[in-house]
This record gives C-alpha cells, structure tokens and sequence, in this order.
C-alpha cells in the first residue's frame, strides 16, 4: 500500500461521497461479525454462508437490471475474473468467517480483519513488486506484533511456549479468511475493467452462491428451515442486504475511485466497529490484550499506509 486517507482538509471534494460510503461500509461490516455470531452458533458455516448469499443474490439481480437493464455477457477473461473473486471474497472468506465465529467471539474475531491492509501490502510487494521501505516494514512489524498479543490474550511469552493453545482453530479460519480478503481486494483491481461494480459484485456473487451451495448440498447438517427463529432470519437478511449488497458495492465503488490500497485502509474501522457492537449488543468483555493488540495493529496498520510528504 502505498497512500492513507487524506486528512479531511486536503480530501478532495469528489472523494467525500466515496469515504462516507466507505466508513459506512466498515460499520456495516462490524456488525456481520454480530449477525454471524448469531448463525455460527447453531448453523454449519456453508449453510450460513449460503444463506446470506441467497439472499444478496436475489437483490442484486433485481438491483442489477433496474440500473444496468440486466447483466452483460462477459469475455472469457471476464469470466475466469469474476469467478476468482467469487471464489476467493465470497466462498473462502464466508467458510472461513463462519468457521472462526463458531470458534471464537464475535469482538475477538473482528479484530483479526485489522491485519487485512498488511496482508494486502504485503501480496501486492510479493505480486506486483510495490516497494516497502523502513517505514512500511516498520508498521508491517508493529501491526503484526499487536496481532500477536491479541491472540495471545496477552500472553506472549506463554505463547511461545505453547503455540497450539493461543492459535487455535478459530485463529487459523480468520487468518484464512483475511488472506481470502486481501486476493479479493487485488482481483478486483482487474475485474473493473469494463464492469461497473455492480456487475462485478452480482456475478461475483452467483459464482460465490454456486459454490457454497455446492458446499451445503454435501453438508453432514443440512439446512432446516423450520428450525430457523427471527434471530436467525433478521440476521441472515441483515448480513445479503446490508453487510453483502451495500457493503460490495460501495467497497467497488472505492477500489474504483480511490484505488484498491486507499480502500483497504477503511477496513482499519472494522475492528473498531465490530469490537464495540460486540460489547454492547452481545455483553463479551473488552480485555485490556484486545486494546493493546487492537491499537498496536491498526497503528501499524496506519504507519503502513501514511502517504510521504
């Protein structure tokens, strides 16, 4: 990465919308870690994924015709791009979600999207040969040191020790899952060509559909709809309108206008959101090891991302 977010006097008035939607968008996001919590509890992570993106589907083919008058034919290369991002942002980043949400809390989890714009930097210098200097490598370290006292729980030193007890399950899903995200973010720095980001999103998302649907099909606990409550509805609607249609194609809309590095660095706001809704609508503690490691991430995170004067 190579540029943060303007300071408010100097953004450029034809930004202000998109960094509206963008922050918007890392509050919608906060709260799917709430609404998937809800799900991973009781529904098998491809039956929860599946289900949000039934939903989102419905919506942004309605979505998509009422805009674009319908869905284009796409080129080979089209194709094969869309397809990668609905492998990567919509199948493996929701199987992996769902799978540490049914490992971890919800607060504790989304901490773990603030080592997204890292991992994003660090695919792009690995990729695309962007230079990282003392600076960036600098807060690549802090950022990655502040994860480390977060899923230590503090405990560095015994986390040495004992690494299977700090990493668990829960850790490795998320870590995927951010992964997962940050090839999302850099494939779509292509799939724009030629596509509006609605486009992008809806065919990224039947190909994500199809997959997962795959997925639940051969699932040893396959779906009941009768067993579903209102919770479990009004989150899965909660996460294919707000945190799937809203959310993707205002976060295109940024990679779009800003670029994919500018854009990643909203996610710095995820955490933030995702760790206060958790506090306050499901009562998990706020531990001093999450503030520490939360703060030393996203300021690593921001060092990164600091543009050079």
């Amino acid at each position: 990465m190579t540029a943060a977010t303007p300071p408010a006097d100097r953004i450029a008035p034809s930004h202000l919308p998109i960094y509206c939607k963008l922050t918007a968008v890392a509050l919608l996001w906060g709260g799917t870690f709430i609404a998937g919590r809800l799900l991973a509890e009781s529904l098998a992570p491809s039956v929860a994924a599946t289900g949000r993106f039934a939903v989102a589907v419905l919506l942004l083919l309605v979505l998509t015709w009422r805009v674009e008058g319908g869905l284009p034919r796409l080129t080979l290369g089209q194709t094969l791009t869309t397809f990668a991002l609905g492998a990567t942002g919509v199948f493996l980043y929701n199987i992996s979600f769902f799978a540490a949400l049914s490992q971890m809390p919800a607060g504790r989890t989304a901490l773990f999207v603030a080592l997204n714009p890292i991992v994003t930097a660090l695919l792009l210098a690995a990729l695309f040969r962007e230079p990282l200097g003392l600076r960036k490598w600098t807060g690549i370290l802090i950022a990655f040191c502040g994860a480390a006292v977060v899923i230590s729980r503090g405990d560095l030193l015994g986390a040495v020790r004992d690494i299977g007890s700090a990493v668990g399950k829960g850790e490795l899903f998320m870590l995927c899952a951010v992964t997962s995200w940050a090839a999302y973010t850099l494939i779509g720095r292509y799939a724009l060509r030629g596509l509006s980001p609605l486009v992008t999103t809806t065919y990224a998302t039947l190909w994500g559909l199809l997959l997962l649907g795959i997925g639940a099909i051969f699932d040893p606990a396959p779906l009941q709809l009768g067993s579903l409550n209102w919770q479990q509805l009004v989150a899965i609607l909660y996460l294919g309108a707000g945190g799937t249609v809203i959310g993707f194609v205002w976060y295109y809309q940024g990679v779009q206008a800003i670029g994919p590095a500018r854009t990643a660095v909203f996610n710095n706001l995820v955490p933030v959101f995702g760790v206060l809704l958790a506090t306050l609508l499901l009562d998990e503690p706020l531990t001093l090891a999450m503030l520490v490691g939360g703060a030393l991430t996203i300021g690593g995170v921001m060092l990164t991302n600091r543009s050079a004067r």
